[in-house]
């Protein structure tokens, strides 16, 4: 969603249409959450907030959710989602005009393939589709086929960028951590960080492919017009997502999202001053130590 409604932030209006589309869109988000029963358990604002994995609210939604599944819960597949992905974004022209190319991933729910939605086939649906978490959504369904979440498969995929575009540079903003020194002990921690293992295992699939031909052309093991050494870069904070609750995933209040976007400036801005110079030139991540 971030991707596409940055895309066409840039279309309509550069970098300040970017930033202008990205919050509107978090903002009308935020408002419609407000109606979530959840919400008034989301108190001061607090980034930190583990302590309401045990408010009666957050247990009683992820009893539920566990109990119930979307078909059950949300017969009527009502998605606020789309309404505000279409109050956002004219799909009919980031299709035509995208200042960006986008390659957004969905899991096919049938066959448990990839499936890459590019510029051309950019919808509400395909969009949704790339971000649909089954134990909150229906399936989302594209021409006869239903599709999950694209983390599952690829998160992100990264294929497609390297045989879809001329840079060699990749950069990777990671929002899940990948290490965590805590052992979890409660059911919620417990999902919580196997989603967090399932996500990143597809990242670290599409690195160790990536390690071990970088590695043979270095080697010139390989020497091809169509194999290109690949840069990888990664921006993170993992320091403050390892402190957030598992509660705080569904906490859409403004000055909480607000707080979140600073945290992302910050370690962007970090990581540009000390690495913007080894773009083009080499990786600022020891593939195989952070990833294999």
């Amino acid at each position: 969603m971030n991707a596409a409604v940055m895309a066409y932030g840039l279309t309509i209006g550069g970098r300040e249409g970017a930033k202008r589309a990205l919050s509107e869109f978090w903002r009308r988000i935020s408002e419609s959450a407000a109606w979530s029963p959840l919400q008034p358990y989301f108190l001061d604002h607090l980034p930190q907030i583990g302590s309401l994995e045990s408010s009666p609210a957050f247990l009683f939604f992820d009893i539920m959710t566990r109990l119930l599944s979307p078909y059950q819960l949300n017969p009527f597949d009502y998605n606020p989602l789309r309404d505000l992905l279409e109050k956002t974004v004219n799909f009919d022209r980031l299709r035509k005009e995208s200042a960006v190319k986008l390659f957004l991933c969905a899991t096919n729910v049938r066959t448990g393939k990839v499936r890459i939605f590019e510029n051309h086939e950019l919808t509400a649906s395909a969009v949704l589709a790339s971000g649909c978490l089954p134990f909150l959504f229906k399936a989302v369904e594209i021409d006869g086929e239903a599709y999950w979440d694209g983390g599952y498969m690829g998160n992100p995929a990264i294929f497609p960028i390297i045989y879809g575009c001329q840079s060699t540079d990749v950069l990777i903003i990671h929002i899940n951590p990948i290490v965590r020194e805590e052992i979890p002990q409660t059911a919620a921690t417990i999902s919580n960080r196997l989603n967090e293992i399932s996500f990143n295992s597809s990242l670290m699939r599409e690195m160790r492919a990536i390690a071990f031909v970088s590695r043979l052309i270095e080697d010139k093991k390989i020497v091809s017009d169509d194999m290109k050494k690949v840069l990888i870069h990664a921006i993170e904070a993992d320091a403050f997502f390892k402190d957030l609750g598992v509660a705080s995933k569904l906490n859409a209040d403004w000055k909480f999202l607000t707080h979140l976007r600073d945290v992302g400036r910050t370690a962007a801005e970090d990581w540009l001053t000390s690495h913007f110079d080894d773009l083009g030139s080499r990786s600022t991540i020891d593939i195989r130590q952070k990833y294999l």
